[in-house]
């Protein structure tokens, strides 16, 4: 290639977008030229280092760990690769054991057996359920731009190792209950607080990797909870729960 491509034509090239290359940008994983107007231009360099992103990412790297591996810093290849392999074999157990179970079911049914509510709910405890995540994605897409959730995935990836995702859910779920219990108490009384408290500390594996528009955007998908609450049953606590903790925290701060 002799001539700099603009970002449109590398979009139309990778079947990136725009702003996902900015935010390679911005995280300084590329570096296009610049024009005197501004504009973007990408010669062979900035599309290597971006076809290696593109690659690396489908090997299931985060883009901290790309930073590490395509900017010459010191990484210990082998033990990451490793490390993605372990998850990914954990993945697909995950995924077996769920489809077992699903068979299972499918073949009672097939035979004309009954399919109570303690089926379901042993079903609804595998998180890889396509039915939850569709849930999930139908409520999201309002709220979210596919660009918004790859980084919400991407940030995710840089919690603390250890973190234990079945066991978060289930925190959050126990704290959404007692904290719609506590709103007759009132946002200044002690348990109210106490609460305050546990919520601000159970939101750290997010917070700790979560970027100001990511904050932004969670708080207002959740200040608008009255939109979609009835579209995910399963959301771990409820829009007045969500409403009492932010009056007591303004509280707080006044």
């Amino acid at each position: 290639m002799d001539q700099p491509l603009d970002i449109r034509d590398v979009v139309r090239m990778t079947g990136l977008t725009s702003r996902a290359l900015r935010f390679y940008e911005a995280r300084g994983l590329v570096q296009p030229l610049r024009t005197y107007s501004g504009r973007r231009l990408y010669g062979s360099n900035e599309l290597e280092r971006i076809n290696q992103i593109v690659a690396l990412k489908r090997a299931g790297l985060t883009l901290a760990q790309i930073a590490a591996l395509t900017l010459g810093r010191r990484l210990d290849l082998p033990a990451l690769i490793d490390a993605q392999l372990a998850a990914l074999e954990a993945k697909y157990e995950e995924l077996e054991e769920a489809r077992a179970l699903l068979l299972t079911v499918k073949s009672r049914i097939d035979r004309g057996e009954p399919v109570n509510a303690a089926t379901f709910c042993s079903l609804i405890k595998n998180e890889d359920l396509t039915m939850t995540k569709d849930q999930w994605d139908k409520v999201t897409d309002r709220f979210f731009t596919p660009e918004q959730k790859a980084e919400f995935t991407e940030r995710m990836k840089d919690v603390p190792p250890g973190f234990d995702q079945d066991k978060y859910n289930a925190q959050w779920a126990d704290l959404g209950r007692r904290v719609a219990a506590a709103i007759p108490l009132g946002p200044t009384s002690p348990e109210a607080r106490a609460l305050f408290d546990e919520w601000q500390e159970l939101l750290k594996p997010f917070t700790q990797v979560a970027s100001p528009a990511m904050m932004k955007g969670v708080t207002n998908f959740y200040e608008k909870m009255g939109e979609w609450q009835g579209d995910m049953p399963g959301a771990p606590f409820n829009a007045e729960a969500f409403k009492f903790i932010q009056e007591i925290g303004k509280r707080r701060t006044t």
